[in-house]
This record gives C-alpha cells, structure tokens and sequence, in this order.
C-alpha cells in the first residue's frame, strides 16, 4: 500500500524528534507493532477508582458523602492545574511536538480563559453540592460522621493552596491582623492565617487535634508553597498584563467571579449543609474536627477577598451579606 503525502510527512517529523535526543525511531515503531489497544478502562483507571471508597461504618450514605469529597478534590486538582499555567504564562508547543518551555509573556487571552476555567471547576462544585445538602438521610449523617472524627473538609490541602496561588499572602491573614503584618514575611503572616482561627477551641482557645493534625503533615508544605507563589499569584499576573488589557471588564469581571465563587458561594453552600444537618433548636452541634463552623463559615465574618482593589468599599463592607441571604434562606 502506497503511504499518503501526509503520512510521509508525518513520519519525517517523528524521526527529526528522536533523532534529536539520539532514540531510533523504529525501536518505537516495533513498541507500537506488539504492543495492544488502549481500552477506556484501563486509561481511566475505573477499576481503580472504584476500590477508593472505603467507609467506616455501614450507614449506606457514607459512600456518598465518600464519593462527592472525593470529586471536590478533584476538581481542586483542575484548578491548580490552570494556576500552574497562569503562573508560567503557557507552553509553547511546536508543530513538530517539540516543547521548548513557558513564554516570556501572559497574554489576556491566555489569562482569561483559564480564570474562567477555574470558575467553571467552582461553579459545577457549587452548584452539584445539592448532593451533600438533600442527598443524605440526616439521621445517617449524624450517626456515620462519628467514626469520622476528627477528620473533617477543613483538612483539604488542596483548598489551601488555591487560595495562596490566587492572592498576595496579605490577604489570607486573619482580619484582624492585616495592618500590622502587612510588611511581615510569609512565616509571620502564615501564623496568623485565617483559617486558623476557625480551628481554635472556643471554651479553651486551644489548637483543635484536627488543626494539629493538618499543620503537622501540610504547614511545609504551604510554607513553600506560599513562597513560590508570592511574585506569581494570580492577582500579580493579572498586574504584569498591559494596562488596556487591566482595564479590560471581561477579565475584571472574571477576577471578581472567582473572588465570589471561592470566597462566597463555596462557603455558603458549606454553610447551608452545616445548618441543614447541625443546626438543632436547643444547641448546635459541632463539626468532627470541631471547628466553629457558625462563625467560620459565613463569608461576611471572614471578609476573605483576593482581589480588594477590584471592589468598592461598599461591596467591602457588605461581603457575602447579599448572596447569604439568597443561599441560606
């Protein structure tokens, strides 16, 4: 059989690739000869996949409450997967598949879409968490959770290191703290970060077991990676673009979707859970890793915001306080 131009082509692009590192390229021919079809199955990983869910009791909800936190984490991942390549300012790949590395400069284009990548990651969360809201038997929720203790969604990595890949530390500290760290290094901001202080023991104000748990397996971890980020957060990206594209409402307006998905309706539909299933008329009750979920959860007490200078000193002011009120209500 005679081979098409196209194919002819092709095959020349692939022996230039390997020359260039010194392969032959028909050694990987003969790999393509012997070796067998790609099933779904297998590059999916379904089988394992499914073998993840592993509940501690035998309360049929669990696995629900297993699958649906598994899928936030990975849908975390996507998210960090689009903060990398904002970071970087995207690969140049080359028609012959060559990569020859990050480009020098982040094009809006570039920016934009990925941000709304990110939004969209959120959107399908927030949206799905109806799952977790109506999707378990109360009864079952408040037996199976439990065996739980102390772990709770408090402890996603994950969560943490999107919110340091979105903003300048500054902003990630508790409130109260702000004006006199905002000169701090990372390791001083990062011991007043805020969500620390949703992990303190009210009677006590000890740490939480769940806190120390988190901090002792992650608090390296985030330090690094705090550090990393600090000159390529995503507002300081939006900042290295040219000021016609600053100044652009598409992408303002994306910055200031991101800043309500992760900081305001992420958290309220968590919030709605928390009083769908914890809320009782004679006393609340606490969340497995003991956190004071009343007052951490609600956005209008943390005033957590990436993008500040994108919003009035009214919308400031009124954080999370409109949108609660559709939410929860």
């Amino acid at each position: 059989m005679e081979l098409e131009k196209n194919t002819m082509e092709k095959l020349q692009l692939l022996f230039e690739k390997y020359a260039l590192s010194g392969q032959d390229i028909n050694s990987y021919l003969d790999g393509l000869l012997i070796s067998n079809y790609l099933p779904y199955w297998d590059y999916i990983s379904v089988d394992t996949l499914l073998t993840l869910q592993k509940p501690r009791t035998d309360f049929p909800d669990e696995v629900i409450f297993i699958v649906y936190h598994q899928i936030t984490e990975l849908y975390f991942k996507l998210c960090l997967h689009e903060y990398h390549q904002i970071a970087h300012n995207g690969r140049i790949v080359l028609e012959n598949g060559q990569d020859v590395g990050w480009k020098d400069k982040l094009e809006a284009s570039f920016f934009i879409e990925r941000v709304n990548r990110i939004n969209r990651y959120f959107e399908a969360l927030t949206k799905s968490f109806e799952i977790m809201i109506n999707g378990m038997e109360k009864e079952q929720f408040l037996r199976f959770r439990m065996a739980l203790l102390p772990a709770s969604g408090f402890q996603s990595a994950q969560y943490r290191l999107i919110e340091m890949a979105s903003t300048p530390m500054i902003n990630l500290v508790d409130k109260e703290h702000r004006e006199k760290l905002k000169n701090a290094d990372i390791e001083k901001m990062y011991e007043h970060i805020y969500w620390k202080k949703g992990a303190i023991e009210i009677s006590s104000g000890k740490k939480t077991y769940t806190l120390i748990q988190f901090e002792k397996k992650y608090e390296k971890q985030f330090i690094e990676w705090a550090k990393y980020y600090a000159d390529k957060n995503l507002w300081l990206k939006y900042l290295s673009l040219p000021e016609t594209d600053r100044q652009n409402k598409s992408i303002i307006q994306a910055l200031k979707n991101l800043d309500l998905n992760v900081n305001v309706r992420w958290p309220l539909v968590h919030y709605k859970s928390a009083v769908r299933y914890l809320q009782q008329e004679n006393k609340d009750v606490a969340a497995t890793g003991g956190t004071n979920w009343q007052k951490y959860l609600p956005p209008r007490f943390q005033k957590r915001i990436f993008f500040p200078e994108l919003w009035t000193n009214e919308e400031k002011e009124n954080w999370g306080t409109f949108t609660e009120l559709s939410v929860v209500s």
